[in-house]
């Protein structure tokens, strides 16, 4: 197959472009980095260097494409110069117009689980968007991928545990964790955009698809980590959402993302983020946290 992709070479595009150029696909990953064409090639796949802002190149680079995934990141919550949700919903509605414009039939979307909600999920409203423009596509077979929490996101706890020998956030102690590996994301998305193809072009069928890697408590995850890193006794703490606000907006965060983001994790720890999760529960991924902590272990050991 002729698959496109786009998020680069991140956490997910690096499996997935690895794994989809072992199965015998013509991959084209899209970066905006110039400086990322060598490691494209290296993987085996073509690279196509230009943003997806702007729509004439997004809809050449779907042209002739038997699959699209596309991954949009919401990033530069603490950069006062990014209009992060106007830059997602761009990208979005570029991507839907590309694909269109292009007649590809089939496409995997990354969004996240909590976005079959349409409250009380702060940045997670990007994605129910998203899914909610792709669902009006027709003629187009379409995957929604909703991955659970990423394990990349406990890096982001090390100064804490460095500092203060805890992990703190609004959300804690023995509240309930989805956990998923971006290698179990890859893997998956491999079968979707194969499944997707090998199944014909099923105009207008739809799928969603959870994926998580490991369900596990706070505590149980702190100390998974904990024991990597030489501290067994590790504890994940909850704190309030108001100081958890207050250590955003410190760390550069607007006051109104802020907000946004405690929302979504008091919805998360109440259960509701989770509810259709539980629904349509996945068979868990390969990766597990174990297997993740000597990453973790190694990264906080870096610093």
């Amino acid at each position: 197959m002729n698959l496109v992709l786009t998020g680069s070479l991140g956490h997910i595009g690096r499996p997935l472009t690895g794994e989809l150029v072992q199965r015998g696909h013509d991959v084209t990953v899209v970066s905006s980095k110039p400086e990322r064409k060598g490691e494209i090639e290296a993987l085996g796949a073509k690279a196509a260097i230009g943003t997806l802002e702007d729509l004439t190149f997004v809809s050449a680079v779907f042209q002739g494409a038997d699959a699209v995934f596309i991954l949009i990141a919401p990033n530069g919550f603490t950069d006062p110069q990014i209009d992060v949700k106007a830059k997602f919903r761009q990208i979005g509605e570029n991507c839907i117009d590309a694909i269109e414009a292009s007649g590809v039939r089939r496409v995997v979307y990354q969004s996240s689980f909590g976005a079959d909600l349409d409250s009380g999920t702060g940045p997670l409203l990007l994605h129910h968007a998203m899914e909610e423009r792709l669902n009006r596509l027709r003629e187009v077979a379409i995957t929604i991928m909703r991955p659970t929490g990423f394990h990349d996101t406990l890096y982001n706890f090390i100064p804490t545990i460095k500092l203060r020998g805890v992990i703190a956030a609004d959300y804690g102690e023995d509240d309930k964790v989805e956990w998923v590996s971006p290698r179990d994301i890859a893997t998956a998305a491999a079968e979707e955009l194969e499944a997707l193809y090998s199944g014909g072009a099923n105009a207008g069928a739809r799928k969603v698809r959870y994926v998580c890697s490991d369900e596990l408590t706070c505590n149980q995850t702190a100390r998974i980590l904990g024991e990597a890193i030489g501290k067994p006794d590790l504890k994940w703490v909850r704190l309030p959402g108001e100081q958890v606000k207050e250590r955003m907006v410190a760390a550069g965060m607007k006051p109104s993302f802020a907000d946004e983001f405690v929302e979504m994790n008091a919805t998360y720890r109440s259960g509701r983020l989770a509810e259709d999760y539980y629904r349509h529960r996945p068979v868990l991924g390969q990766v597990k946290m174990a297997d993740f902590a000597k990453e973790f272990a190694a990264a906080y050991n870096r610093i």
